[in-house]
């Protein structure tokens, strides 16, 4: 398939977004979110969900590509790493037997050598029979790589929080501001306390296929939930330069070798007693040259007919 083909079918199932004016961000929550400010977007489509393991075989069956992760490290990328890690690969969740402070994401995040898109939990792992579930292990370049095949781009965060809020002002959730109206959960994030115990309650442990959860008001599925997604932006704190200690990545240091593009949604791993960001406001910065198993992306077109 053409690239240009790739792009006509892509476009199916997309879902047209009319520009507009919202209040983006959030007081209430995180200081990254913050302040709460007026923005205006034009008009755009944007991928009902998350771009899946079988639209990215496809891709990478059709072009060769390799991603980030598969590729040998240099290790002058990486003076400090442990010199044995330095062989492709990436980062996994692993759950703990029971309760760990949780400012330390090295207690339930490992790096797993040989861990691809294909193999998103390491060796032993497959996306045969997975084919709805989103992709995972994709770095920034990749998911970049991805869109420039099927025509598109990247969202920017704000058209990404334009589109998720699915036309609901200052709404807490995607849904709205109950976090579980009428006792239903509403999309794939932790229950129970995180890292140790999953309570399922919604159904899935890791992450699920698209579509299983009700769409927002523009049609869109799991803008928060799931996976986190790319966006095109770089990352900086709020406009007082606060930041709350992330929750799925090591907090920004001085001098680190890769910058940071926003990360949009939360995923299965978010929980309300640690990581509340399962909304549309919520946002981190994750390095360019990070892979995991709980990030993903959709993709945009912005000439809309």
């Amino acid at each position: 398939m053409s690239a240009a083909a790739a792009a006509k079918q892509g476009r199916a199932t997309m879902a047209t977004i009319p520009g507009g004016t919202f209040l983006m961000g959030s007081e209430d929550f995180y200081p990254e979110e913050r302040p709460l400010r007026e923005v205006t977007v034009a008009g755009f489509q944007i991928d009902v969900h998350a771009v899946t393991a079988a639209e990215f075989r496809r891709f990478v069956r059709e072009t060769g590509y390799v991603t980030l992760a598969e590729r040998p490290l240099d290790a002058a990328d990486y003076p400090d790493a442990d010199r044995e890690l330095l062989v492709p690969g990436s980062l996994v969740f692993s759950k703990t037997v029971g309760p760990v402070p949780l400012d330390d994401v090295r207690s339930w995040w490992e790096y797993a050598p040989g861990a691809s898109w294909k193999r998103p939990a390491g060796p032993g792992s497959t996306i045969n029979g997975r084919d709805r579930h989103p992709v995972v292990q994709v770095a920034y370049e990749d998911a970049e790589a991805y869109a420039a095949w099927a025509g598109k781009q990247l969202p920017t965060e704000a058209e990404w929080e334009f589109a998720a809020r699915g036309g609901l002002e200052r709404a807490t959730f995607t849904w709205g501001d109950e976090h579980m109206p009428d006792g239903k959960t509403m999309a794939n994030t932790w229950q129970g306390a995180f890292p140790w115990q999953n309570l399922k309650e919604d159904g899935y442990e890791g992450t699920s296929p698209v579509g299983s959860f009700p769409p927002n008001g523009y049609g869109l599925y799991d803008m928060c939930g799931n996976v986190w997604e790319w966006t095109s932006d770089w990352f900086t704190t709020s406009a007082d330069g606060a930041e709350s200690t992330p929750c799925c990545a090591p907090p920004a240091l001085p001098g680190e070798r890769f910058p940071r593009k926003v990360i949009k949604g939360g995923s299965h791993l978010c929980a309300p007693n640690y990581c509340l960001r399962y909304r549309p406001a919520a946002r981190q910065g994750e390095t360019v040259d990070t892979s995991t198993a709980h990030i993903g992306f959709r993709c945009v077109v912005r000439e809309v007919a």
